[in-house]
């Protein structure tokens, strides 16, 4: 079976900090450790909380004939119809269901990704929880007097378990019936990933200029991998005409939405990989029979790992836009009125859309449960890396791309806006 693009069928995000010589430095805990315990642990995530309302009664869900339970779920979920993202190739568990002319959609705020398949027997959630990662769910599409969310470790975890429990958007070379061409391979996506390797097996709408990327195409001729960029639709407006998208939500697959997304679940999975690594290294150290065997790892673990999350999420690496692209779903305009804002009416959810995707380009996933959860040693080290970038101590060359305008403006959105900022964001910038 092949891996899913996104929720119950996506594969897990593995991701590695950087290597180092110590044996066992930077294994992998075990979901099963007691310093993780995954499927054992009581869990805070935004379904497992909507289904103790629907329990104590403050929630009833509501079925419908075309979408069943799927707009109920939104609503209750609080996820934006203008979030939606079509994909049509073959690469969920729902696969035989899947084709260009019947997509998958996607829907997803900041901590909950929801798919659904016309005609699917269930609805799939990802719900990130503070401290476990993604929680997997599903949801029977039959008329039900108490409809559950039914949580799936060993259903979805067959697929996602390759490092911690999260998501991988995957990018593939479509056959004419979604069917992934697989002698040609896929790719893994993230906001560092080139266009042209983004969004195969996609729907993409949106003024896009003359961006290359894989999306609204089919390849007929596997002999022939660069001809899906020749026929492919670009700059569409809708998805009218693709499909029936009077069957959907909405008919489009914006293109903003799909590059919030990718930026999104990437810095998700590595918060739950950081904040593994450290809480498993941290428990090795107060159980270990041979402390000194373990000097020094926990400090090194702490540092590898705030140097992935803190780059990720100033967006160190992000592939910049050749040119300037404009969704047409709305989503772009209903995600940066969200906030929260400083006084000078500044967010870290407006966005630029002309060379990079944020005007200050800082993640708004500071704000997130996920984000707030981390081990505090984690979250210090964090904070710690972030000055040393914002207040130009660090001189890299790959944090040149960050100007001394955009550190001091993030830093001062951050002191207006990050209630548990240290104290040392307060001094100046250089």
């Amino acid at each position: 079976m092949r891996r899913a693009a996104v929720v119950c069928g996506l594969v897990l995000l593995s991701i590695a900090f950087a290597s180092g010589d110590r044996k066992g430095l930077f294994l992998l805990p075990d979901k099963d450790s007691p310093a993780i315990e995954y499927a054992t642990r009581p869990t805070t995530d935004p379904v497992s909380q909507l289904n103790l309302k629907i329990e104590q009664g403050k929630v009833h869900l509501k079925f419908d004939d075309k979408q069943g339970y799927l707009r109920s779920v939104l609503e209750a979920l609080d996820v934006p119809i203008e979030s939606q993202l079509v994909v049509f190739s073959k690469t969920s568990f729902q696969m035989y269901r899947i084709s260009p002319s019947n997509p998958r959609s996607l829907y997803f705020n900041d901590s909950v990704a929801v798919g659904w398949v016309r005609g699917g027997p269930i609805v799939e959630l990802a719900a990130e929880d503070p401290t476990q990662g993604v929680i997997f769910y599903t949801l029977d599409q039959k008329p039900s007097a108490e409809p559950r969310f039914v949580r799936h470790d060993d259903t979805c975890l067959a697929c996602h378990e390759a490092g911690v429990p999260g998501t991988r958007i995957e990018s593939v070379y479509p056959a004419p019936d979604g069917l992934p061409i697989e002698e040609l391979g896929e790719f893994g996506t993230t906001d560092a990933s080139p266009f042209a390797q983004r969004w195969g097996g996609w729907y993409v709408t949106g003024e896009t200029g003359a961006l290359r990327h894989m999306g609204n195409a089919v390849l007929d001729d596997a002999t022939k991998a660069d001809s899906l960029f020749d026929h492919q639709s670009l700059n569409l407006k809708s998805l009218k005409g693709k499909f029936d998208t009077d069957a959907y939500l909405s008919p489009y697959s914006d293109i903003v939405a799909l590059m919030v997304f990718e930026h999104e679940m990437h810095v998700m999975n590595l918060f739950t990989l950081a904040g593994w690594q450290v809480r498993y290294s941290e428990y090795e150290d107060r159980t270990s029979d041979d402390p000194v065997d373990r000097l020094g790892t926990t400090e090194a673990v702490l540092r590898e790992a705030a140097n992935s999350v803190v780059d990720a999420m100033l967006f160190v690496n992000e592939a910049p836009l050749p040119n300037a692209i404009q969704g047409t779903s709305g989503f772009a305009q209903m995600f940066s009125s969200e906030g929260p804002r400083d006084a000078q009416d500044r967010s870290l959810r407006q966005f630029d859309l002309k060379t990079r995707l944020m005007r200050y380009p800082c993640s708004y996933m500071i704000y997130s449960p996920a984000f707030d959860a981390l081990p505090k040693d984690l979250k210090d080290a964090i904070y710690d890396r972030m000055w040393i970038i914002l207040s130009g101590r660090e001189r890299g060359a790959k944090y040149a791309r960050l100007s001394p305008a955009d550190r001091q403006a993030i830093v001062e959105i951050l002191r207006a806006t990050k209630k548990d900022l240290p104290d040392y964001f307060q001094a100046p910038t250089g």
